[in-house]
């Protein structure tokens, strides 16, 4: 008998999420750096394990939030748990119990949420101190299991895909086996752009970008030419994203281009513009190009 359902990864930013959901995949289906809210808009990454079509949500790190995109953000995280028929809640071993991951676990709590906890990056500190961190996270919530792994060594991987294929609603698949996200190319481009942008640059840069695909073509050579935008906040951040005689954003541009090319499967000719735009995370059009809805009032 199939089985078929919704497993959602959420927590605070910089848990672990994005690379999580890669390593379940098996598979880069979400843009990954080291900095915090990288994510910003739901994306699905799905496994197949035994007779199971697993459907992961990897939903933007929790905060509190300012600007309107912001919001629509910790909207789409909490939207996406509200959905699924399993959660997951990560916890960064590292970082420990901290305030966000405490708000987050009661107010799961205070909603009768059946949940489960990730314990995740446990190959970062001593294994002597694991048992005391889940006991005491365990005192937040009524976790239904716990998990120990790294998601970036691969730890502890296996075993959560059977627990998840074997106790998901049996059901017929929902998307063919062979796929691996349902983000379509144009917005898998315009995130591949903005994942070197917060590679490739510091400070507020990052989180006063985003990146829209313009244009998504298949040209008669075979190549595929992708021209995207990167609208700015302020003429500083423009001043360094395009760098010395354009210096940077050929660097992100060559980047982006070699990584499209690799997932894409063939060539690409990416063209980058950057164009300075006060308050574009306020604006309702760019936080739907980034495949958000807009937050409730």
């Amino acid at each position: 008998m199939r089985r078929c359902g919704f497993v959602a990864l959420i927590g605070a930013p910089n848990a672990g999420k994005s690379t999580l959901l890669n390593r379940l995949t098996g598979a880069k289906v979400s843009i990954v750096s080291p900095k915090a809210q990288t994510t910003r808009a739901r994306v699905l990454g799905i496994a197949v394990r035994d007779e199971s079509q697993i459907i992961f949500v990897d939903t933007p790190g929790i905060f509190t939030p300012k600007r309107r995109l912001d919001q629509a953000m910790v909207e789409a995280a909490w939207n996406g748990a509200g959905e699924a028929d399993m959660l997951f809640l990560l916890l960064d071993a590292k970082s420990g119990l901290s305030d966000e991951f405490r708000k987050i676990a009661s107010r799961l709590a205070a909603d009768s949420v059946k949940m489960s906890l990730l314990l995740n990056k446990i190959d970062l500190i001593d294994r002597q101190d694991l048992l005391p961190l889940t006991q005491e996270a365990a005192q937040l919530a009524p976790f239904e299991q716990v998990f120990m792994i790294s998601a970036q060594k691969g730890d502890g991987i296996d075993a959560l895909l059977d627990y998840c294929a074997g106790i998901l609603p049996e059901g017929p698949f929902l998307y063919p086996e062979d796929d691996l996200t349902d983000l379509p190319d144009r917005q898998l481009a315009a995130e591949i752009v903005r994942e070197q942008i917060f590679l490739q640059t510091r400070d507020e840069v990052p989180y006063g970008a985003t990146v829209e695909t313009e244009s998504f073509k298949e040209q008669k050579n075979g190549a595929t030419r992708i021209d995207a935008v990167i609208y700015v906040a302020r003429e500083g951040h423009k001043a360094i994203l395009i760098g010395a005689k354009g210096a940077r954003i050929k660097e992100i541009g060559s980047r982006a281009r070699r990584e499209l090319e690799r997932l894409l499967e063939g060539k690409v000719d990416l063209f980058l513009r950057v164009v300075e735009r006060p308050g574009w995370d306020e604006e309702a059009a760019r936080i739907r190009a980034a495949g958000l809805e807009l937050p409730r009032k």
